[in-house]
């Protein structure tokens, strides 16, 4: 749906999400040449972007979707896997009954996340022709954080001893291991393959398939995409298998802006500002990892600051009454004033899909600069939206 299509950017209200689909074809043309020259197979994963306006502009560089839930499947299904060829993958830490069913009309494969969900539901998804998957977990991972490590300290999330998988072998088709988070390393990729291989190896060439997951930052600058694409190749000719990799933030890096107006200005020590946004609801990830948000631009001008902690540099707020709702600290050339713009880069992955209406504070409005240059105002949100999340 689109509300105002070829819109005047300078007439929609702050705050809005600016997605570029030139930026995210240019990183969707790198993970489209990965595939060609590995034969992986590139599923986007909805958990990290599901902006389906924007789904057309991707579907001729990625083969489908990977999912997290019944919702997440669903959209995958009836907004990408409607295309010809696309392919709908089902995952979820735990199914419940009730929802299994419905999750099977939508999915092309569905991956488990434990032999108990194994042996409760794979009988369903086999009586409907649906090729069974389980998550292995190597206890080994390429992750900077805790909270999104897979391989934590008493993880749950899939299976890891040989002696228990090995009898269920004959029910699935292939498996799925993710346990990398935007790890911009060949090297350290490759070896935690090679660990992987040591552990799971005999196994997968009992297998049709096998996915490598996301969190690979092969879109990095100066990335040998050439040597991930021999690896994967290699990996995948070894055992017979075929890959599939699950980019989520590779697909949609520096694809979006989120676009505010300063409300307010102050002097605590130094200069803070106040933005019609909040990161507390609409770039949660940046507060939970405690990063800053990129600022890309003030006033419709690119411009360039560095992160700093001095007296003199501004700390940008959002408007939640949350004493720690800050966008981040800058140094900045000149002073901001009630009134002007500010736009937040990288607002695309784990943006959207964890916006949230703390504070009532007005949801940014979806906009969207297609290939052509054009601007569609696809979605806005009213009093009536908040509203009904509650009640």
């Amino acid at each position: 749906m689109v509300i105002h299509k070829n819109t005047d950017l300078k007439t929609i209200p702050t705050p809005y999400y600016l997605l570029d689909e030139a930026a995210i074809v240019s990183n969707l043309k790198i993970i489209k040449q990965l595939c060609d020259d590995s034969g992986a197979k590139a599923l986007l994963a909805l958990k990290c972007f599901a902006t389906w306006g924007v789904f057309d502009a991707m579907k001729p560089y990625l083969h489908g979707t990977t999912s997290s839930s019944l919702n997440e499947v669903r959209l995958g299904k009836e907004e990408f896997g409607n295309s010809e060829g696309k392919e709908t993958h089902a995952y979820s830490v735990a199914y419940s009954p009730n929802e299994i069913d419905e999750v099977l009309t939508y999915a092309d494969k569905i991956i488990f996340n434990s032999l108990n969900q194994l042996a409760a539901f794979k009988d369903k998804a086999i009586a409907k022709n649906i090729p069974v998957g389980l998550r292995l977990n190597p206890k080994t991972s390429n992750s900077e954080f805790i909270i999104a490590d897979p391989a934590r300290p008493y993880s749950r999330l899939g299976e890891h001893d040989l002696d228990k998988i090995t009898p269920v072998l004959q029910y699935i088709t292939g498996v799925m291991l993710h346990n990398n988070c935007e790890n911009n390393s060949f090297e350290a990729f490759s070896a935690s393959l090679a660990d992987i291989e040591q552990k799971f190896g005999d196994i997968f060439y009992q297998l049709e398939w096998v996915s490598l997951g996301g969190g690979i930052h092969f879109i990095a600058p100066n990335y040998p995409v050439d040597k991930l694409a021999k690896r994967l190749k290699d990996f995948s000719q070894k055992y017979g298998v075929q890959v599939y990799l699950e980019p989520g933030e590779a697909s949609i890096h520096q694809g979006a802006s989120l676009v505010t107006t300063v409300l307010d200005t102050l002097h605590n020590g130094k200069p803070l500002a106040v933005v019609d946004a909040s990161i507390e609801a609409h770039m949660l990830d940046l507060l939970i990892y405690r990063e800053t948000a990129p600022l890309v631009a003030i006033n419709n001008t690119p411009c360039k600051h560095t992160q700093s902690e001095t007296d003199t540099s501004t700390i940008v707020y959002g408007k939640s009454c949350l004493a720690g709702d800050i966008f981040g600290e800058y140094a900045l050339n000149e002073s901001v004033k009630i009134g002007d713009k500010l736009a937040f880069g990288n607002a695309a992955g784990y943006t959207m899909v964890k916006k949230n209406w703390f504070n009532g504070v007005d949801m940014p409005s979806i906009v969207i600069k297609r290939l052509d240059g054009s601007i569609d105002l696809q979605q806005t949100f009213g009093y009536a939206d908040y509203k009904a999340s509650l009640s």
